[in-house]
């Protein structure tokens, strides 16, 4: 089969922009609900718990999008390859977009009792489905389209991750700070979830503007079920993969949501905490679009392996620093982890998961690994809270994140550099069989 004909670039700036704007979209809802779960959700769905109960509660229904994502990726990935990636990311987006409005409708504990908390989890879910399906069809809009620097273009999308963070926690921050607490919680916090009907008309209209990759259009379809083509073909590198990104989604979630709640016991404002997270987020913009451009340069695996490396000793200074009460370090703590470290154990994920699949498959097999990955995020914020419900120290915390950096570095270590894979070569990719290390 013949390579496809460079895309006119056009095409490709709008694929990027799309995958750009979706992303914003999705995790501007998604993440929004992260914030929330830590400031928001433990007072208004679950009164009814000791404050430090509800606050794990709380977390858990956060941890219930993580766990949805692999259904999402599987879902829309299996769809994706067989009927086109346009489509299915029109739907994820009308999912997102109105589930979330759905959450900012939802009665509170006090008015419908136990009902709220289980329709708040059920939102989640289905928040948690189309997030899953989102990533994978946004990342191969750009990847598949791209003809060169596929590391840069491809890493738009991991970068509307802390875009939509500062959206989200601009949005929610704001409207706290007009209405005033006793407003706020007690229907102001609905606000940023109604909002997400204006983002899906926006988000919609640019992009049903992009044509679906060439290289998608003249590849063959997989043999089997897609799912059954990675299971059968690609084993290692999903499970591989799967590993690499595991350290960057509970950096990831250490160092917004779990920070968010640890700051405030620790003695900082609320709005303290979220002003750092929101200037690390806006450094998380250009630091994941910055290093996974080095990727390309330099390979994927050095990028992401300095990252891991990097962040599991960081992780032993990150809760001294918050813990020392300076507004300053808080800050700086933030920025170094969230703008400068994780970016190198994230921006990359893009490409590098793009890479490890061919075309007939790639959507399923690029969602499943990411999402699966993902779960360290949902997971990694309950467990601190749990570890510091029953007495642990911050040691534990750094523990954790140094044992999930450690598998990360031994699974890029079994890795063979992806950056020079063609995606167009699917016979050679078959062949040489993804990439692992002997």
């Amino acid at each position: 089969m013949t390579g496809p004909a460079t895309p006119p670039p056009a095409q490709l700036r709008r694929a990027v922009a799309s995958s750009f704007l979706g992303s914003v979209i999705e995790y501007y809802d998604f993440l929004l609900y992260a914030t929330a779960s830590a400031v928001v959700f433990s007072r208004v769905f679950f009164t009814n718990l000791d404050p430090l109960v509800a606050t794990v509660a709380s977390f858990g229904t956060f941890a219930t999008g993580y766990l949805a994502r692999p259904v999402g990726g599987l879902v829309f990935g299996h769809f994706g390859d067989r009927l086109g990636r346009k489509r299915m990311l029109v739907l994820t987006m009308l999912l997102m977009g109105v589930t979330s409005s759905l959450i900012g409708l939802l009665p509170t504990y006090e008015q419908i009792g136990s009902w709220a908390p289980l329709g708040l989890v059920l939102l989640r879910v289905l928040q948690g489905v189309a997030v899953g399906g989102e990533w994978g069809g946004a990342v191969l809009m750009s990847a598949e389209h791209a003809t060169s620097r596929r590391g840069l273009w491809a890493s738009f999308t991991n970068a509307g991750a802390p875009c939509g963070m500062v959206l989200s926690t601009a949005v929610l921050t704001g409207t706290a700070a007009i209405l005033g607490e006793d407003a706020f919680l007690a229907w102001g916090w609905r606000i940023p979830f109604l909002l997400s009907i204006a983002l899906l008309v926006l988000g919609l209209f640019v992009r049903l503007k992009v044509a679906e990759p060439r290289l998608f259009q003249q590849s063959e379809p997989a043999k089997a079920a897609p799912l059954v083509e990675v299971l059968r073909t690609r084993p290692k590198q999903l499970a591989l993969g799967v590993g690499v990104g595991l350290s960057a989604f509970v950096a990831q979630s250490t160092l917004t949501t779990f920070v968010l709640a640890y700051g405030v016991q620790a003695g900082f404002s609320r709005q303290a905490v979220l002003n750092a997270i929101t200037i690390s987020s806006a450094c998380a913009v250009v630091g994941i679009i910055a290093w996974s451009a080095a990727s390309d340069r330099f390979g994927r695996r050095p990028v992401v392996l300095v990252g891991a490396i990097a962040m599991a000793a960081y992780s032993f200074a990150l809760f001294p620093m918050v813990d020392s009460g300076s507004g300053a370090l808080l800050v700086i703590a933030l920025v170094l982890g969230q703008g400068v470290l994780h970016p190198m154990m994230y921006g990359p994920l893009a490409a590098l998961y793009t890479e490890l699949f061919t075309t007939g498959s790639r959507y399923t097999g690029a969602s499943l690994g990411y999402q699966l990955a993902g779960l360290g995020g949902g997971l990694a914020p309950v467990l601190f809270a749990q570890l510091q419900s029953s007495g642990a120290g911050t040691t534990a915390f750094s523990g954790t994140i140094t044992a999930a950096c450690a598998l990360t570095v031994g699974c890029v270590l079994a890795l063979r550099e992806t950056s020079g894979h063609d995606l167009s070569d699917t016979a050679r990719a078959q062949q040489v069989e993804g990439g692992i290390a002997p």
